[in-house]
């Protein structure tokens, strides 16, 4: 089942860590002007999110990095005619080719291809962690992660405290396989701001999908709460609660038994 938050989809099997064959990241903003004052406001709250579990929750932090938001076009009256009747568009008689997806190796070249301007000005210019953060955008959009992951963590080298940057680096390491180092950037951005929202929201879904730690995402989450009463998406949280909560009794019962 897939749920869709603010144009942003995470898909996840059971408590299996997958790598989707079209995801769509998002993350928390770390463009350096975003305003410190919207750190968990409703365009956050699905960074960097690991989640569209088999229960069909989606849980991410929103934000698509620094990348701007993309305009939705407008229909004039006639293409909204042929919108809603597909009979009267010019080209619905003609036999449609299937698209084919482009592959990973595919997204690679594309990358690479779209990345080599912001390379070049690299080599000039090389302790830039926002050029940095720009290239590794390019390759996380690609669903590159490795090269993303690589460049994010160079970017943090000139700005550890960008929160947005870690939670970008946290992701790639996730969908590499390296939980752990997830969970230590996530808990070193609670360093620099221990109530942030979407650091908790994150860390809390990380130790339910990929460690299996059912009590501490519980911890995290009433965290959450606790420090945002008024949480935007305070009910799915308390959602994900009770279904972490009835996993463990679940399963200390089957141990039981």
């Amino acid at each position: 089942m897939h749920f869709r938050l603010g144009g942003c989809l995470y898909q996840f099997a059971s408590a299996q860590i997958v790598r989707p064959r079209s995801l769509r990241m998002a993350e928390i903003p770390n463009s350096p002007t975003a305003s410190k004052s919207r750190a968990w406001q409703s365009r956050e709250i699905m960074a960097m999110c690991v989640v569209c579990l088999g229960i069909g929750l989606l849980v991410g932090y929103l934000l698509k990095g620094s990348a701007p938001t993309a305009s939705v076009p407008v229909a004039t009256p006639a293409e909204a005619a042929m919108n809603s009747n597909p009979s009267m568009h010019p080209t619905a008689a003609m036999p449609q080719k299937p698209k084919q997806m482009p592959t990973l190796d595919d997204m690679k070249r594309m990358a690479d291809k779209k990345a080599e301007p912001l390379l070049a000005k690299l080599k000039t210019d090389k302790k830039n962690p926002q050029l940095l953060n720009q290239i590794a955008l390019v390759y996380k959009s690609a669903h590159q992660f490795k090269e993303a992951g690589d460049y994010f963590g160079k970017s943090l080298e000139y700005d550890p405290k960008n929160i947005g940057v870690r939670a970008d680096y946290a992701s790639c390491l996730y969908f590499t396989g390296d939980v752990d180092g997830a969970l230590t950037q996530l808990n070193k951005s609670l360093t620099y701001d221990p109530k942030h929202a979407g650091t908790l929201l994150n860390i809390g879904i990380i130790k339910w999908q990929g460690k299996h730690d059912l009590d501490g995402a519980v911890a995290s989450w009433k965290k959450l709460l606790q420090y945002h009463p008024d949480f935007p998406q305070k009910e799915m949280v308390q959602q994900m609660i009770t279904k972490a909560q009835a996993d463990a009794k679940a399963g200390a019962a089957g141990q039981k038994s």
